[in-house]
């Protein structure tokens, strides 16, 4: 088949628009887009005749501009889907952007563009008219109105050719089927798409968006709607089967001069898009539209059109039909039908009344029959109810993590049952409180719909026909009666979006209650401060880990990439703490984002860091053993966006994972002490962070926990943050745990748990604010399960994608956490232009920074003389010096004032403690073989033979009875006060007595004191297995073992192994 000579023929209901362009052309060749110029070199008006797309006029002229559609009637020339396509309104398509009300209607004749403008009365006008008195006999003279001849315009140019088009049109036999769908279903789900896009990427789906989609999908069905009928070169016909689905859009345009026109381009090879490709090409084609810069490729090639007259109120709209055109669908406005119009909206909410959509497709019937085109409606009914996956596949391109909303009849119901309905409500309601973090989109990396049985409506006997009906709430969301609509938001918003929350097992309701009254409000969006400080700390975080990437290739470091939200996470718990005037911040870490921490938070300069990393390396270390400076702690002060000031403290740590949280837990207990406000206060906050197999598979975390609320031991609630990578070296959780969560240890002190996506800094600075809170307010341990992943292997010299390929096929393709906030942050209109570019800026600037740092560092350190390193840096564990230590632990060594520092005690301080055990006080009645102990006590000392028991008593003793050469403490009976021998003799000139009693032995013995004026009593560990020197070189790293901390195991049963960390 030929194809066809007229130049216009693959612009379709465009063709005018060719005309009033080329007009243009001959003015100001400058004028027009340079994709026309090879077009109009040859182009002759004049000579073109009627096309097999539709007939021309034979006028050249093109000054003139169209008011109605190329493809027929008024109703076509209004049949516009401006931004119609951005309509944000639940309840019918909105109309063009540009249109003030459905009043200013483009007028629905073919005329000059002066009697296109809309023509309004003046108020002014209006009101003078109406106050004029009206006579009550009914007699009015009759106005005389003022002579005036008809006006008579001669079309021309593009009027004409308009014109013609529609007398071609008549020769096309058309027919047109008609079918109403309801509304219900498009409008629930839509509401529920953009409330996810207002918390994620920004921007809108419209009606129009979802129907075009349902058009794109339902010509898979019935292709033969897509069809055309086109003439060979010798004039008979021909019936085309476009191998695409080119879907063109009717878009109403108004100019500067308040004339109307519309433009019909098409989105090319729609049927291979998915909904988002879709959306996005619809987007950049209205766009287009709106600033003039459509091109030739974009009209041509049209196959079927949409055109929505609903947008200005329509109801039914029967569009014509121009030559060369397969089909045009006409979409009404959402309306309730006629009949319940003048319903109240509880009246059509109990009747399960829904507004509908009249659709209509106008077809040519020499190739497409009435049937088939009533077959194509059927299916976009079908679709737009739902069937087919329609509204999974929308939800999962645009990675919704819910099930969409389905369709199902009402049920009717008595009043007994609706008085059922209440309860099932409040069931639904306490499902989403216990098992809303199951539905959380909380995983940055795997997109999944998720879905729960106890979180379905459907199973609690509601239908979406319930989502506009009220109900009692007993004051869940703080009113007494909400529809169900609204009551399902506020829950989704609250547990099952980028933070999920498990707190349902704590037994104190006041805790409970605390909780709801936090999360169970309605959404509130960060402050521009606010994202402005979340973005300038992601931006120094991916600054940290590009610049050490990059200059220091393949040596260890343990990135905080694809974690580096946690950097904004402490940034907002150090703030809280600075503004209220917490004394002091103490941070126990693993090695796995640690320089990014001492850094970005603890202060540490860059400098110091990078001079760490010109050390010598240990290729043969485990788990980078030897590369100490990822070991280190420092010491700082953190200065809140306010200006307020607190004190910074990062724990030292070993190689052995978790070692150091009971140690950094003894830290802040010792500070808290020295500040002597235990029982009113604790202004000293312990923060641990983890890694997720650490903390699921350690059992020193179960024992750190536990200690959290013992009296000895307990610090007014500690700060867990889990850096949760979803793996743990090369496991993966399925394989490393038999819990849901990594954190399901912390149920056993009913600590609250959020879980937290970690590519949504917003919702990670969010749970910061609320774990702060509650560990104020009620003194407890407090998790936050921040999931992100692992950019590179365990660490930087593996290659991980060796055993977690699928994993790292997702991360490789994943953008940084800052370019999806930067992202988010412009989509929703949150940041302008302006200050996403000053962000760039800002993240360019850090770089620089580090590197100028870096300089200036290996400038100090090559002019730096030779000598050897003092103790108050110490040295690494290949022995090199200059490693920074906190100033706190730098006095904290053998020697006081360069002076030995005696740590024994007098032979008659001696003798009096051995003679304590034989003269318990008076009244107090010693056990019969606990006296004979006691007896064999007090000879030792008198004759000698003390054995390891007696020294642990006499140097700081021991807490409970483990053994009974062991006894420490003496009752007679349970009712009776215990007698501890030892407090009524010992004489210490300064200092206090800790008693500490725990059946977790570990974690006691890594309890570490760093009071150099304190006593501590502790037990022996019955099973330890992190070797002793490791948990003391965390407390007081002032050997030259201090930071591998060990250089190898020590036996748990010897004697060694039973020694306290504590001296006397």
């Amino acid at each position: 088949m030929s194809q066809p000579s007229d130049p216009l023929a693959s612009f379709g209901p465009n063709e005018w628009l060719v005309d009033e362009l080329y007009e243009q052309y001959l003015k100001d060749k400058n004028s027009v887009d340079k994709a026309w110029w090879s077009f109009f070199a040859d182009y002759q008006p004049d000579a073109q005749s009627s096309s097999s797309n539709g007939a021309n006029a034979s006028d050249a002229d093109a000054s003139a501009k169209p008011a109605t559609s190329p493809n027929g009637s008024a109703d076509s020339a209004q049949t516009s889907s401006p931004s119609a396509a951005a309509a944000d309104t639940a309840e019918q398509a909105a109309p063009p952007a540009d249109q003030k009300s459905s009043d200013a209607k483009p007028a629905a004749r073919a005329e000059s563009s002066k009697s296109n403008r809309t023509v309004t009365l003046d108020p002014k006008q209006a009101e003078v008219s109406n106050s004029r008195p009206i006579s009550r006999d009914g007699g009015v003279s009759p106005v005389q109105a003022p002579e005036a001849d008809d006006e008579r315009v001669a079309l021309k140019g593009v009027a004409a050719r308009i014109v013609a088009n529609m007398e071609a049109s008549l020769e096309v036999p058309t027919a047109t089927s008609v079918r109403s769908v309801p509304a219900k279903l498009l409008i629930d789900n839509r509401i529920v798409i953009n409330n996810h896009l207002a918390r994620s990427r920004g921007g809108k789906v419209s009606f129009t968006h979802l129907l075009g989609f349902a058009i794109v999908k339902a010509l898979k069905v019935v292709p033969d709607m897509n069809n055309a009928l086109s003439e060979d070169e010798k004039g008979k016909p021909v019936l085309v089967r476009p191998g695409h689905v080119n879907f063109g859009l009717a878009i109403d345009l108004q100019k500067p001069d308040g004339s109307r026109t519309l433009v019909v381009p098409s989105i090319k090879n729609a049927e291979a898009m998915d909904f988002v490709q879709f959306w996005t090409a619809y987007e950049d084609m209205v766009k287009k539209a709106r600033t003039n810069s459509l091109t030739v490729e974009d009209y041509a090639g049209t196959t079927i059109t949409l055109t929505n007259p609903g947008g200005i109120g329509t109801v039914h709209s029967v569009p014509r039909l121009m030559k060369g055109s397969g089909a045009i669908i006409g979409a009404g406005a959402l309306e309730y039908p006629a009949e319940w119009q003048g319903a109240s909206t509880d009246t059509l909410n109990k009747n399960a009344v829904s507004k509908v959509m009249t659709l209509t497709s106008t077809y040519d019937h020499r190739i497409i029959q009435g049937a088939t085109s009533g077959e194509f409606l059927r299916v976009v009914n079908q679709l737009l109810l739902g069937e087919e996956g329609f509204y999974d596949e929308i939800f999962q391109a645009l990675r919704i993590p819910y099930e969409p909303i389905r369709w199902v009849r009402d049920i009717d119901t008595s009043h007994d049952d609706d008085i059922n309905k209440v309860a099932r409500v409040h069931e639904l309601i306490h499902a989403y409180r216990v098992r809303g973090h199951l539905m959380a989109d909380t995983d940055p990396l795997e997109y999944k719909q998720r879905r729960h049985p106890d979180l379905d409506v459907t199973n609690h006997g509601l239908t979406l026909w319930d989502l506009d009906r009220s109900f009692p709430t007993g004051g869940f969301g703080g009113e007494p009666f909400l529809k169900l609509r609204k009551i399902l938001g506020i829950l989704r918003d609250s547990y099952c979006r980028g933070i999920g929350i498990e707190y349902m097992h704590i037994q104190d309701p006041e805790q409970r209650q605390w909780i709801q009254s936090k999360v169970e409000v309605p959404y509130e969006k960060a402050t521009a401060d606010e994202q402005l400080r979340i973005l300038r700390k992601l931006n120094a975080a991916e600054a940290f880990e590009t610049f050490l990437q990059t200059k220091f290739v393949g040596q260890k470091r343990f990135s905080l990439e694809g974690g580096e939200s946690v950097i904004a996470l402490l940034d907002r718990i150090m703030c809280e703490a600075a503004d209220q005037g917490l004394d002091e911040v103490c941070i126990g870490m693993p090695h796995r984002g640690r320089l990014n921490v001492l850094a970005n938070i603890a202060g540490k300069s860059y400098g110091q860091i990078f001079r760490e990393f010109e050390g010598t390396q240990d290729p043969n270390s485990v788990q980078g053993s030897g590369d100490v400076k990822y070991h280190l702690g420092t010491e700082g002060e953190f200065v809140s966006d306010t200006g307020k000031k607190t004190k910074v403290y990062l724990a030292a740590n070993p190689s052995h994972l978790e070692a150091v949280d009971p140690v950094l837990e003894g830290i802040a207990r010792a500070k808290q002490d020295r500040i002597n406000l235990a029982g009113t206060a604790f202004t000293v906050l312990p923060i641990l962070l983890h890694g997720d197999a650490a903390f699921a598979g350690q059992g020193v975390v179960a024992e750190t926990l536990n200690l959290s609320q013992l009296r000895g031991y307990r610090t007014g609630g500690t700060i867990h943050i889990v850096i949760n990578n979803q793996v743990g070296f090369t496991t993966a959780p399925s394989q490393s745990r038999s819990s849901t969560y990594s954190t399901d240890v912390a149920r056993m002190v009913q600590a609250p748990i959020f879980h937290v996506n970690g590519d949504d800094p917003e919702a990670c600075v969010r749970v910061a604010e609320l774990a702060y809170e509650f560990r104020q307010k009620f003194r407890k341990d407090v998790v936050i399960d921040m999931v992100c992943y692992r950019r590179r292997g365990h660490n930087e010299g593996d290659d991980p994608s060796m055993t977690q390929p699928l994993m790292y096929n997702l991360i490789e393709a994943k953008r940084s956490v800052r370019k999806l906030y930067t992202e988010a942050l412009i989509g929703r209109g949150d940041i302008s232009s302006d200050e996403a570019e000053a962000a760039l800026r800002d993240y360019q600037q850090q770089l620089e920074r580090v590197f100028v740092e870096t300089k200036a560092a290996k400038t100090e350190q090559s002019a730096a003389p030779e000598s050897a390193p003092d103790a108050s840096t110490g040295t690494d564990a290949e022995g090199h010096g200059g490693l920074e230590r906190p100033s706190a632990q730098a006095a904290d060594d053998a020697t006081v004032d360069g002076r030995n520092r005696s740590t024994a005690i007098s032979e008659s301080d001696l003798a009096k403690i051995g003679n304590t055990w034989v003269n318990p006080p008076e009244g107090f009645t010693v056990h019969p073989k606990l006296a004979k102990l006691m007896e064999r006590r007090a000879d030792m000392v008198q004759h000698g033979g003390v054995d390891w028991a007696m020294g642990e008593l006499t140097a700081f003793g021991i807490t409970r009875p483990d053994m009974t050469d062991a006894h420490a403490r003496l009752a007679p009976s349970p009712a009776v006060p215990c007698s501890i021998p030892r407090s009524y003799t010992c004489s210490i000139s300064s200092g206090r007595v800790q008693m500490r009693e725990s059946r977790s032995p570990t974690a006691e013995l890594d309890y570490p004191r760093v009071s150099t004026r304190r006593l501590e009593t502790q037990t022996y560990a019955q099973g330890v297995r992190t070797p002793l020197p490791q948990a003391q070189s965390c407390a007081n790293p002032s050997s030259s073992d201090s930071s591998r901390g060990h250089r190898g195991p020590i036996d748990p049963t010897s004697s060694c192994a039973r020694a306290s960390t504590a001296d006397a």
